[in-house]
């Protein structure tokens, strides 16, 4: 049976991690602000917010939200973003994906000045990891990276295949993983022979968003197995897109849904926050 990757106490040690050290800035008279804009109603959204301000309040962060109508035009959303772009004692923008679809996302991102888009989806960002100099990385991806350097699970050298290449995670955790010397295959849905593709992986990092479409004919004996995945059935359970209890038995380390992927990613946010902190401070 598979070792369970535990996120959920990872991503707690990271958080800790970030207040000792933001105590220390606190101390000199630095305190770190991120701003969180939601526009709309989102279930989901909303609580990933409420989370983001809760991880904000433990680490020590101001939490400055900004939650808006769905009415809110893409020009007052852009305004909006100018002007935290500009207060010097903001050091992150947050701005809560999906938008309503009369705003456009790429646009939007695209307006985060790329020194506080702790998210890292601004295209400088993106750049900067691809070639490896500094910027921020995306939250999912690099949590994923850090799961599995914390539980001493080797990258370098192997067979890791993504299922998955939105640019959120497939593509920035393909990235990933090859600047961690992996040998990396992405797939998707135009890709022929997917199971034998991924059942030939020693690292299967599937992020598809459709539940249960890996089982255990998709996973090599002995894989590592991360799932990236999340959904809600008519019962309010959540599970990924791996089937955890057929794949659990084959696979050698699995993440499972929750508890594994998801709460990294806010860690890593927090992680980023402090980032952009020390470089205004001069910290780094």
């Amino acid at each position: 049976m598979a070792e369970i990757i535990d996120g959920k106490k990872i991503s707690e040690a990271i958080k800790d991690e970030v207040k000792a050290e933001n105590e220390i800035l606190l101390e000199k008279g630095f305190k770190g602000t991120l701003a969180v804009v939601l526009v709309g109603d989102d279930p989901a959204s909303s609580v990933y917010v409420k989370n983001k301000k809760k991880a904000c309040e433990y680490v020590g962060f101001e939490s400055l939200s900004y939650e808006k109508p769905s009415s809110m035009t893409e020009d007052e959303l852009l305004f909006l973003i100018d002007e935290l772009n500009n207060d010097e004692n903001i050091d992150g923008i947050l701005v809560q994906l999906p938008l309503p679809p009369h705003i456009d996302e790429d646009k939007v991102i695209a307006a985060i000045s790329p020194i506080k888009d702790v998210d890292g989806f601004h295209v400088q960002s993106v750049g900067a990891m691809v070639v490896g100099t500094d910027g921020f990385l995306p939250c999912t991806p690099a949590g994923i990276i850090e799961l599995l350097k914390r539980y001493d699970i080797k990258i370098d050298g192997k067979n890791c295949v993504v299922v998955g290449r939105s640019n959120i995670v497939g593509k920035p955790a393909a990235i990933l993983m090859l600047r961690e010397n992996a040998t990396v295959t992405i797939t998707h849905s135009h890709t022929k022979n997917l199971k034998d593709i991924c059942s030939d992986a020693d690292i299967l990092i599937v992020g598809v968003g459709k539940r249960h479409f890996i089982n255990s004919e998709y996973v090599k004996e002995g894989a590592v197995v991360i799932d990236v995945g999340i959904h809600r059935d008519e019962n309010n359970k959540l599970s990924g897109d791996v089937d955890f209890e057929d794949v659990k038995n084959k696979a050698s380390y699995i993440t499972p849904v929750p508890g594994g992927v998801g709460p990294m990613t806010i860690a890593m946010l927090m992680k980023n926050c402090l980032l952009s902190l020390k470089r205004r401070v001069g910290e780094v």
